[in-house]
């Protein structure tokens, strides 16, 4: 049964939006949007090669959301969907030994609630590919991780995975704290990635990092450094410490 209208007022979900990595059938690109819609979600970003077929996508979305898939992101990198975002929800079922600790999506959102309540945060929830799942690199790209408790058979398709995530956050901006959150300008994923990429650069000049345990711990460095929710400003902080850093040591020889 479709709504009449989107949610409107505190509970609309203006600065959120939904990234889909990869997805193989558009039909779930569809079924996504329209759960987006009925949560007041107004951005919808797909990673992909190249374009899903319109129709098929119109066909499950309806023409209530038919506007989300007219106007969605297409983007050929996780990374590039990931950058306006101030904090990011990765979404997994998979588990091993470089995954992080997951957390219920009640959990999580109640987490998420007091960022997503001020305007100026931009927060987005990341689905991966129906068949593999959000990649260790795609994870990086991510503050927050929730996976969806099941029995012993855990068999969710996309859009019941984005219908869930979707409802836990509408339901925790809706009965949660009302109380404003002070605006804070936290750094998006490209002042992030911009800063791990000279952090990488300045601890490899000290050998610190080799091809051997590089990926391991800027892994670490970034989910440390995620918890810690910088602003842009202390981003750029820790980027101009890194350039001083390697300056003075690719000059060293001058300057003795």
């Amino acid at each position: 049964m479709e709504r009449s209208s989107a949610p409107t007022g505190a509970t609309r979900l203006d600065n959120v939006g939904l990234i889909l990595v990869g997805p193989r059938y558009p039909e779930n690109i569809g079924a996504a949007a329209r759960i987006a819609y009925n949560f007041g979600i107004p951005e919808l970003t797909v990673v992909t090669g190249r374009k899903p077929d319109p129709e098929r996508m119109l066909k499950m979305a309806t023409h209530k959301a038919g506007h989300l898939i007219t106007g969605m992101r297409l983007v050929e990198t996780t990374a590039e969907a990931a950058s306006p975002y101030n904090f990011i929800v990765a979404t997994t079922a998979r588990q091993g030994r470089q995954r992080v600790r997951m957390q219920s999506p009640r959990a999580v959102m109640e987490e998420i609630r007091p960022l997503a309540q001020a305007p100026n945060n931009r927060i987005a929830l990341m689905f991966g590919p129906e068949n593999t799942g959000l990649t260790n690199k795609d994870l990086d790209l991510c503050q927050f991780y929730s996976t969806i408790p099941t029995a012993d058979f855990s068999s969710l398709n996309l859009a019941q995975a984005v219908a869930i995530h979707c409802y836990e956050l509408y339901m925790a901006m809706v009965f949660g704290s009302n109380k404003p959150a002070q605006p804070i300008d936290y750094a998006n994923s490209f002042d992030l990635e911009g800063m791990y990429g000279h952090i990488s650069e300045a601890l490899s000049e000290i050998t610190f990092l080799d091809d051997n345990n590089q990926v391991y711990w800027m892994r670490s460095i970034r989910r440390f450094l995620g918890r810690v929710r910088l602003t842009k400003k202390e981003a750029s902080l820790i980027r101009g410490i890194c350039r001083k850093f390697l300056w003075h040591s690719r000059n060293r020889n001058k300057l003795t």
